[in-house]
């Protein structure tokens, strides 16, 4: 998809730099209105706050929300962000509870060139740092820039003011071959505080990669895990990317562009399963274009069920969500609810609720929307909590994220009143 910069973007910057503290400082209240209210939290004005959130948010245990823009940050840093333009390398903010209502907290402006760009979320390791990757790199030894994986720390006291500076440790540049290129997916951590990650490109084949990122006392050591592979008849699981899932056995799960007995158009549902230190590759699942093709995100449930999104559907052309329930050894597929129209589609990975009800997104439809699909037994009826009009959001891709109370909270990476993308809210 392409994502076309604003008109009048000169002048928006000219009042960013002019009154950045002010914008900074914008404290929004939330309204207490009826069930399933939606509220606009942030407008990313693509200064020093971000532009264009790509993926969605992480949060702490105090309800306060972390996230990633794409682009944005520090205007003296360049990176070519295509049709964005050079409007910085990206950022990584916090938008932390104030009273009764949020202010946005820039933590660190990627640098570039070794370092930006993130079109991931970020994720809390067992010290308590935020962890991610970029894609913004230069120098690879592959056609694609490669990327890194990053540390951010907090400062040693409370920040006091509207910027927070934390400071970014780079604990691994890809270099292609072997050990990857270009990160597509979120860390996700196990048991004992290992991160994982793919790679949509790189790897011994160049078609992408798994790895571990093993602490040490305060080190860091990448390994490859797997590095995906393609046969002579150019068939097979590789191209990872999005949402990966992990269960108790610390087994990793995810979904791929292509799958082993069909053409990369269809995809396929992969395990990575751990025995003594060495991985096997499993296909759980592939799609052959009646049941969906390309899948984007995975979601395990407690009893071991995954439930995903795929990015288009071979009977009408648009975004289906489904389920694959263990059976017999091998998975049985359910779809649970086919959007239905030419221009869906769905980037974004599911959430789901204490009831066991499935929250997610469409970013192509018209400006977006936000669905739920309730569960009854083994039936799911479909709604709509809110569908986007551009200056409210436009493009829903990334991960939604629950708090305590039950509010949903999501990025767009377009619309609000700038066009960067906003931040905003649902309540129950």
């Amino acid at each position: 998809m392409t994502y076309s910069a604003q008109p009048g973007i000169a002048a928006i910057r000219s009042a960013i730099l002019a009154g950045m503290a002010l914008v900074l400082a914008i404290i929004i209240s939330t309204s207490q209105g009826s069930a399933q209210t939606y509220q606009l939290l942030h407008s990313f004005t693509g200064g020093r706050d971000g532009a264009a959130p790509l993926d969605g948010l992480t949060i702490d245990r105090a309800g306060n929300l972390y996230g990633t823009a794409s682009a944005g940050g520090n205007q003296v840093y360049g990176c070519n962000n295509g049709s964005w333009g050079n409007t910085g390398c990206g950022s990584v903010f916090e938008l932390a509870h104030s009273g009764t209502g949020w202010i946005l907290r820039p933590l660190y402006d990627f640098q570039g060139p070794n370092s930006g760009n993130p079109g991931n979320g970020v994720t809390f390791g067992p010290d308590g740092a935020l962890y991610g990757v970029t894609n913004g790199v230069g120098g690879c030894n592959s056609f694609y820039t490669c990327g890194t994986v990053f540390r951010l720390a907090p400062p040693p006291t409370p920040c006091a003011g509207f910027t927070c500076n934390w400071q970014e440790t780079v604990l691994h540049s890809f270099s292609g071959t072997p050990d990857g290129s270009l990160p597509g997916s979120r860390l996700i951590a196990d048991s004992v505080g290992n991160l994982f990650g793919v790679t949509f490109f790189g790897g011994g084949d160049n078609v992408g990669a798994a790895f571990q990122m093993s602490r040490n006392g305060g080190n860091w050591t990448e390994n490859v895990i797997y590095s995906f592979t393609e046969n002579s008849q150019g068939y097979g699981v590789y191209f990872p990317s999005g949402q990966l899932a992990i269960d108790p056995s610390n087994n990793i799960y995810g979904p791929a562009d292509c799958s082993i007995e069909l053409s990369c158009f269809y995809g396929s549902v992969w395990q990575l399963q751990s025995q003594q230190g060495s991985w096997t590759l499993n296909e759980l699942y592939h799609f052959n274009g009646n049941n969906g093709y390309q899948p984007v995100a995975l979601l395990r449930d407690s009893s071991g069920d995954f439930f995903g999104t795929t990015f288009g559907d071979g009977g009408h052309d648009s975004a289906a969500v489904y389920e694959l329930t263990p059976s017999n050894g091998g998975y049985n597929y359910t779809q649970l609810y086919n959007y239905g129209g030419v221009g869906d589609a769905s980037t974004a990975a599911l959430v789901m609720d204490a009831a066991g009800n499935l929250y997610g997104a469409d970013s192509e439809f018209g400006f977006g929307y936000i669905f739920k699909l309730t569960r009854s037994g083994n039936n799911w009826t479909f709604s709509t909590l809110h569908s986007f009009s551009g200056p409210d959001g436009e493009g829903a891709t990334g991960t939604l994220v629950f708090d305590s109370a039950g509010n949903l909270y999501g990025t767009n990476v377009r619309g609000g009143a700038y066009g960067y993308g906003v931040i905003w809210e649902i309540t129950p």
